[in-house]
């Protein structure tokens, strides 16, 4: 067969030289003029020089055509000889198997047009190429926190290199659902759907096939796709979720157009000794075909799986071999080499740089000499990116590119081809065009309508309700200049804490691997990180505090700020007072006093008696005393000193303490983003709520020092900011008087007194 392909190559060239030689020659006879002034027509049909259905100009433009299309001819030969000659290359420095080495000749959907196809080995011809706006349909099993984390990097690469619309079919479990959907919902890219297949529904279809490999009962969960996805469904790429791609997905979609006869997976062999049994002594690993072949890239042909009765088929096989075998070592891929030993036929092997494996003791060099023989790289290993390979800081590096990838980057769209657009972009689009582009302020209202993309859960998160329904969850946003507070906060707060960070990708990553390295947070699993990533020239406080907000499974929260630590055992002290002035029955946002040290280092006060007495010799400071009196002032600190029971205060302008509500309370204004205003306006909207505001005698709160935000620096410095926040205070009131009617007109008289 290589013989034929390099015959077949020199009848390229040799028909390259032939044409090359006539295209010339209709060039110079188009381009030339005889003394007349007339062209040569050199058409068969015109026998009559005079004639005037060939006259001078229908002559012109039918050599115009015709050169046209040698030039095309010509191109495509040169390109086809050119890979001709690349793929000859590849085959004499190869020592690949000889299945291998006859598949590599069609690795691509570049490959020559032309040639004599035999079963599953060399294809000369090109493969037909993948519509310009046909969807290619993508599976992958996803459960958990961290595989919805890999779920994300393999998703950047695939849309970055992709040029067609993308179906993802993503059998995910209930954690990784609510993770994946609010990702893609925020992510809005478009020509991108996404649907989602309960995996804790099909664990029965699997739970009874013992399983030691590390991905669990959802390592399975590939062999029911047939009975999982859609009937309507006849072909779909499956992926694991440590899979990078290095190019268009489009070219391995296009290989379905290869498989013949009864082929109906598309897999790449095993590249490491393990179905071979000689890894070490007394190894005995379930039957393959040779070396196997690995699971982590399948092309399945679901239409003729289905007809084949693959359910059957696999279950048959599995429960025999379990009979010998006690368990799965490596999931599904056992069962899938156990059914191809059977059946070898089932399978059309796929170029080995379709999943270059990296996990220890494979050989995946063979698959590559150059990037340009990179297409997907497979970190098949618990490792992950600690596996021994001679190129791993290659492999490492494109990997991380992905990683720390920007996302808003690829929400770019596809140039001729229609997208579904949903209601909810629909109706973005129409707010965004309201918005008076000339206004001085449009930078500030159109990041109320700027959808974040947000990554809920990034890291693990566990939380057991309690019984008596009293807990609470503390509530605070932040931003990567203050992840140095993280540590501090969960010291002096044991309860469930609900944090929003503003971060991009790259400095996502740099907080996984502070969170992966702090001995503090590793230990805390009942601390929710939402990464709401970077979009825009503002802070958007108040969305991040909602996001924080939303996901809370407590019955009550105490909204904080980053930059403040709660008094020791406040957690707790806060569960007692919800139950004694019965929280549930009553709408009451408790009060926690603020208070501030200018202090990097302090000891910090363990009693109301040692804060008293930090606050008389100055070491303490009521909050903002000294620049935002007004903003804590209705707190009443003078009666706070003697009190021992809780006492009610009355809102006043620009009240902005800050309180333990149920969760139920009002979100924050979006509107209200950087600095100013964005707790004033919550403040407000609670006590136009009816809410009571009650102080805790024995409860305190300390601000600690930091440099100045960039936002606070604007706002200082900025004169045009300081009058679009007054123009947003002004509209919310407004509002306020809308909703609220005739008892919301204290707010503008108070304003207006202020």
């Amino acid at each position: 067969m290589l013989g034929f392909c390099r015959g077949r190559r020199k009848f390229l060239a040799a028909s390259l030289t032939l044409l090359f030689v006539p295209a010339v020659t209709w060039i110079y006879l188009f381009t030339g003029s005889f003394d007349d002034g007339k062209s040569v027509s050199l058409s068969p049909l015109d026998t009559q020089p005079h004639s005037p259905r060939y006259s001078a100009s229908s002559q012109r433009e039918s050599l115009e055509v015709r050169v046209r299309e040698v030039e095309e001819e010509n191109r495509v030969l040169r390109k086809q000889l050119n890979l001709a000659q690349s793929r000859g290359s590849s085959h004499r420095h190869s020592n690949r198997s000889k299945t291998y080495s006859m598949e590599e000749g069609t690795g691509d959907s570049e490959s020559l047009r032309a040639g004599i196809v035999a079963g599953n080995s060399s294809e000369c011809g090109q493969q037909p190429a993948v519509e310009k706006c046909e969807t290619i349909h993508v599976a992958i099993v996803c459960a958990g926190y961290n595989a919805s984390r890999d779920v994300v990097t393999l998703v950047k690469s695939v849309l970055f290199h992709r040029r067609n619309p993308l179906h993802f079919h993503l059998i995910a479990d209930t954690i990784a659902k609510q993770i994946l959907a609010t990702l893609f919902q925020t992510w809005m890219v478009p020509a991108v759907r996404v649907d989602f297949y309960d995996a804790d529904e099909l664990k029965s279809e699997v739970s009874w096939i013992p399983n030691k490999h590390y991905s669990g009962i959802y390592g399975l969960m590939k062999l029911v796709l047939t009975k999982t996805l859609p009937a309507s469904l006849e072909r779909v790429i499956v992926l694991d979720t440590d899979i990078t791609f290095a190019t268009d997905i489009a070219e391995l979609w296009a290989v379905f157009h290869k498989f013949k006869g009864q082929q109906v997976l598309g897999l790449v062999e095993n590249q490491s000794d393990w179905y071979l049994g000689n890894l070490w002594k007394n190894h005995r690993p379930w039957p393959a075909l040779g070396r196997g072949y690995n699971t982590g890239v399948i092309l399945l042909l679901l239409d003729k799986l289905r007809k084949m009765k693959w359910e059957q088929m696999w279950r048959l096989t599995a429960e025999r071999e379990l009979m010998s075998m006690l368990s799965t070592s490596l999931a599904d891929q056992d069962i899938f080499n156990a059914v191809i030993k059977q059946n070898p036929f089932l399978v059309h092997q796929l170029p080995c740089f379709w999943n270059v494996q990296l996990s220890d003791h494979t050989r995946s060099e063979q698959c590559y000499r150059d990037v340009s023989d990179l297409k997907v790289i497979h970190w098949n290993s618990p490792k992950k990116l600690r596996v021994k390979n001679k190129h791993v800081e290659f492999f490492r590096n494109l990997y991380l590119t992905f990683l720390e990838y920007d996302g808003n980057l690829l929400r770019r769209e596809l140039f001729g081809c229609p997208s579904e657009t949903d209601i909810n972009s629909e109706n973005l689009q129409k707010q965004l065009s309201e918005l008076d582009e000339d206004d001085l302020c449009y930078e500030f209202r159109r990041e109320r309508f700027t959808v974040h993309r947000t990554h809920l859960y990034f890291l693990h998160y566990e939380y057991e309700p309690a019984a008596d329904d009293t807990d609470v969850t503390l509530v605070a946003q932040l931003s990567m200049d203050r992840l140095q507070m993280l540590e501090a906060i969960c010291k002096h707060w044991e309860g469930p804490i609900s944090l929003a960070l503003y971060l991009s990708d790259a400095e996502a990553q740099q907080f996984l691997r502070y969170a992966q390295g702090s001995e503090v947070l590793l230990n805390r699993r009942n601390v929710g990180y939402h990464i709401v990533y970077k979009e825009g020239q503002f802070y958007p406080v108040n969305l991040l505090r909602n996001v924080a907000m939303k996901h809370v499974s407590t019955p009550y929260m105490f909204l904080s700020d980053i930059d403040f630590l709660p008094m020791y055992g406040l957690y707790e002290s806060l569960r007692k007072t919800v139950l004694q002035l019965d929280m549930s029955n009553t709408k009451k946002a408790l009060i926690i006093p603020a208070f501030e040290t200018l202090r990097y280092r302090l000891s910090f006060p363990k009693s109301k008696a040692e804060l008293l007495s930090m606050l008389d010799m100055g070491t303490l400071f009521t909050f903002r005393y000294h620049v935002w009196t007004k903003g804590h002032s209705p707190t009443n600190f003078a009666k706070w000193r003697t009190a021992t029971t809780p006492y009610r205060v009355e809102w006043e302008a620009d009240f902005e303490p800050y309180v333990a509500v149920r969760r139920n309370c009002p979100e924050y204004d979006r509107r209200f983003v950087g600095f100013g205003w964005n707790k004033v306006a919550h403040i407000m909207e609670l006590d136009a709520q009816e809410y009571e505001f009650t102080v805790l005698p024995n409860a305190y709160m300390i601000h600690m020092p930091h440099a100045p935000s960039f936002d606070i620096t604007k706002f200082r410095s900025n004169k045009q900011y300081r009058i679009c926040l007054k123009t947003l205070k002004e509209e919310f009131q407004q509002d306020m008087s809308r909703r609220y009617g005739f008892t919301a007109l204290k707010y503008l008289t108070a304003e207006n007194n202020s």
